[in-house]
């Protein structure tokens, strides 16, 4: 695009030697707006003091898995999620700032990071809209403390340098632009708003999806069923002994393709597969990628709202609508899994209450996806304004459905027993946006995907009672969200 010339003006008419500098400061700043535009580096480091420039326009409808297709760029952090039943998506990609968190107290230290950042942004736009409200995107390890070489930090999080935000056929694009010392706020707004307007939005209302097939050849699985049922066995003489009393063991499986993964592609495939889960992928920027559908919602956040889900106990779907209710009928009278889900509504609300929540439930319910069902239990409550959501998520990570009962005894067995780091796996991953609202997920029904090879997760709740081949029948039937859908 041709630059425009600078709406300055001048009382009187500058010499020369003024317009010289004029055009020169307009050209540094263009050649900055395409940088920053095309994912390059900045002649400049974003810090405390730069302040943040957050324009919202409203745009046609389009589809934020195709503007993350053909605008993303692949060397950075991106971050993508849809609820495809709420009609609900966002992509964002590119950093405009970023921060990895301590080890320690890393929910607190990042929920300070994200409140000084805010600080920073001067919006300009369409403010007005009720999704143009920038948010900063975060994916944090289930454990702590990782190894230097896991592909994931502790704690991730960034503001984009862009954000397409989508609710039912309402989207809003978000541009975060750091304004450099010196630079004049106007002029570079306007080359901004330009280059908005020369985006082609009619290419981006669905994706691409030329070839966008279900591989089911070209690619080698490999996994160790007879580890994990034998772990199984140990965990439940543990189990027998009193040393806790439910422990969620997560199975990985290999996978090798002749060709990388398509992320794009496989996550296509994941909404059509499961328009009833969470569809979540983020990025290290150094071209890994955790991708994954998945059920269960660790903390939602609007307008002070507070939903949390209990989710734990798992049965197959019938094969038709006789058999789907009889199937759910069973599990709501199994003692072995309403104990396990019994589990983690009973943490979920103590947790809550004690922080000083009045936390509600809805009635114990069936949660049907489209090839498992669960026990599920909504809780929701409002949230002071004195307490952040940071703040929830490190009272409830991890939960009982993904750690056990009691939290340490199982974690510490976890890390003995289980022959891969979980990283992202079963871990809170989501965003919160300037107004305090936030969306958090659990990372479960997942894959790390890393070029041409793919570490697939899923897990089971082991209790007294449980049946070691049941429970490895159990995550092989989770395994199939990822196993049909890569690409």
């Amino acid at each position: 695009m041709t630059p425009t010339t600078s709406s300055m003006s001048f009382a009187t008419q500058p010499n020369n030697l003024i317009l010289d500098n004029l055009d020169n400061l307009d050209n540094n700043i263009n050649t900055e707006i395409n940088n920053f535009w095309h994912g390059k580096k900045l002649s400049f480091a974003v810090n405390q003091d730069t302040e943040i420039i957050s324009l919202a326009v409203g745009i046609t409808t389009v589809d934020p898995l195709a503007c993350l297709q053909q605008l993303g760029h692949s060397n950075t952090l991106n971050f993508y999620w849809e609820n495809c039943s709420k009609q609900e998506a966002v992509a964002a990609w590119g950093v405009t700032i970023r921060g990895n968190t301590e080890p320690n107290s890393r929910f607190a230290s990042a929920q300070n990071l994200i409140q000084n950042w805010f600080k920073q942004i001067t919006r300009e736009g369409a403010n007005a809209l009720i999704l143009g409200k920038p948010s900063v995107f975060c994916g944090f390890t289930f454990f702590a403390d990782v190894e230097e070489s896991e592909p994931f930090k502790s704690g991730t999080l960034f503001l984009p340098r862009f954000q397409i935000v989508k609710k039912n056929k309402n989207c809003c694009l978000i541009v975060n632009f750091p304004l450099h010392q010196g630079q004049d706020k106007s002029y570079v707004l306007e080359q901004i708003k330009q280059k908005v307007d020369s985006i082609d939005w009619s290419s981006l209302k669905r994706l691409d999806e030329d070839d966008c097939s279900f591989l089911s050849v070209n690619r080698q699985q490999s996994q160790d069923p007879n580890y994990f049922k034998t772990v199984v066995k140990s965990v439940l003489s543990s189990i027998a002994a009193g040393e806790l009393s439910k422990i969620v063991l997560a199975h990985t499986t290999e996978i090798k393709s002749a060709i990388p993964f398509d992320v794009i592609k496989s996550l296509s495939n994941l909404r059509k597969l499961h328009p009833d889960c969470y569809i979540f992928s983020t990025s290290n920027g150094q071209g890994q990628n955790f991708v994954g559908a998945s059920p269960e919602r660790l903390l939602s956040v609007q307008n002070q709202q507070l939903v949390t889900d209990a989710l734990a106990g798992s049965a197959a779907r019938g094969n038709n609508s006789t058999e789907d209710l009889h199937l759910a009928n069973l599990l709501l009278k199994n003692r072995k899994e309403k104990r396990e889900h019994h589990a983690v509504r009973d943490f979920v609300i103590e947790r809550l209450k004690g922080i000083g929540l009045k936390p509600q439930q809805l009635p114990l319910q069936i949660l049907k996806l489209s090839n498992i069902q669960h026990l599920w239990t909504p809780i929701y409550g409002h949230l002071p304004t004195d307490i952040e959501p940071l703040e929830i998520i490190a009272l409830l990570h991890p939960t009982p459905a993904v750690a056990g009962v009691s939290t340490k005894s199982a974690c510490e067995k976890i890390r003995y027993y289980e022959k891969c780091d979980r990283s992202l796996y079963a871990a809170p991953l989501g965003w919160l946006d300037y107004e305090g609202n936030c969306e958090f997920i659990v990372g479960i029904r997942s894959a790390l995907i890393d070029g041409n090879l793919a570490r697939l997760y899923a897990g089971a709740g082991i209790v007294s009672g449980s049946n070691p081949d049941k429970e490895f029948d159990e995550v092989q039937l989770k395994l199939q969200s990822l196993l049909k859908a890569l690409v």
